[in-house]
């Protein structure tokens, strides 16, 4: 009997690992209710500085009284070159010792940034970063169901063509990612089919780099012709990425939402493009966090400036997809 089990789960992992490479997590829900309550954080690795120990404060803060789940980092998780190897001090120096209030000795799910990938990559993914911090989870791509809600955490790295044709003074590690139309023709592929099975009552998509953003950096193109398509195929209902660093919500009644949570440390760059203001529902360009309380009839989101003072939130209703706001 107990090799027949075995065997059965041995050959259910094979063929689940045979119809998608991305990594399949799951985390459990713990409330009662079935509820999740998420912080969101992006572009904050500074050892304390630009304000990221203030920032991390009022996270704990906000974290606590929502009594959170999980954190999630929309990547530039450690500046200005990510990591120089799994050894190095900056992972305790921005991470471990800046995220120490109570509330947020939870679970971290990461992916990322230009800022990262322009260190050693493999050394943020590696499992001895999670032997001295238990909270660090960092893939290039995977998926987390969480009860009602599905994850789908995507690497836009590789979509930038100018990171290849012209990255000025800056060195990239692309390891394990060349050749670069196979690397994202196979996460396309496999995004996709992940999101056509899902099930999940909302499929959140998890990047770095902007599709709609009147940020700095302005619109990531590769994103909007080749992300894009599938994300309105497959009914997806919200995109959060960072890179720009600010606070925004850009969106229309019955779209994808797209939200920028960029604020976790270095901001007020004092740009803003143009953008269509019946689109564009909050553009902050200071410090701050985003937070999520999703329940199987709703998603409230709401963003924090540095003080913990509310700058602007919005519900979604799954039932007719649209949103309110306060």
């Amino acid at each position: 009997m107990f090799s027949v089990r075995f065997m059965f789960l041995i050959l259910c992992m094979f063929f689940s690992r045979s119809l998608s490479k991305l990594e399949r997590l799951e985390h459990p829900v713990t409330k009662s209710d079935g509820s999740l309550n998420i912080l969101v954080i992006g572009d904050w690795g500074r050892q304390g500085g630009f304000n990221q120990s203030a920032v991390a404060q009022q996270m704990g803060i906000v974290g606590e009284q929502l009594d959170i789940d999980y954190v999630i980092s929309v990547g530039d998780n450690f500046y200005d070159d990510g990591l120089k190897g799994d050894t190095d001090p900056a992972f305790e120096a921005s991470f471990s010792h800046i995220y120490t209030h109570p509330s947020l000795q939870k679970q971290w799910y990461s992916v990322l940034g230009n800022h990262d990938y322009q260190g050693n990559v493999t050394a943020q993914l590696s499992h001895v970063l999670t032997q001295k911090d238990w909270r660090w989870f960092c893939r290039r791509s995977f998926v987390l169901l969480s009860g009602m809600v599905e994850f789908f955490f995507v690497d836009t790295n590789p979509f930038v063509e100018k990171y290849f044709t012209d990255p000025e003074d800056h060195t990239y590690d692309w390891s394990n990612v060349l050749p670069r139309d196979r690397y994202i023709s196979n996460l396309l592929h496999d995004l996709d089919l992940a999101m056509k099975k899902s099930r999940a009552t909302w499929k959140f998509v998890v990047g770095h780099h902007g599709i709609k953003t009147a940020g700095e950096h302005g619109v990531t193109q590769e994103l909007v012709d080749q992300l894009l398509p599938i994300l309105e195929e497959n009914k997806v209902d919200v995109y959060m990425n960072g890179h720009d660093h600010c606070l925004q919500h850009i969106g229309s009644d019955g779209g994808i939402q797209f939200l920028t949570s960029g604020g976790g440390s270095k901001a007020w760059r004092g740009v803003i493009l143009p953008w269509d203001p019946k689109e564009l529902k909050l553009y902050y360009d200071g410090q701050g966090f985003m937070s999520l309380h999703v329940t199987h009839s709703q998603a409230k989101f709401i963003y924090y400036d540095i003080s913990g003072n509310v700058l602007h939130q919005f519900t979604l209703s799954k039932k007719s997809k649209t949103f309110g706001h306060y």
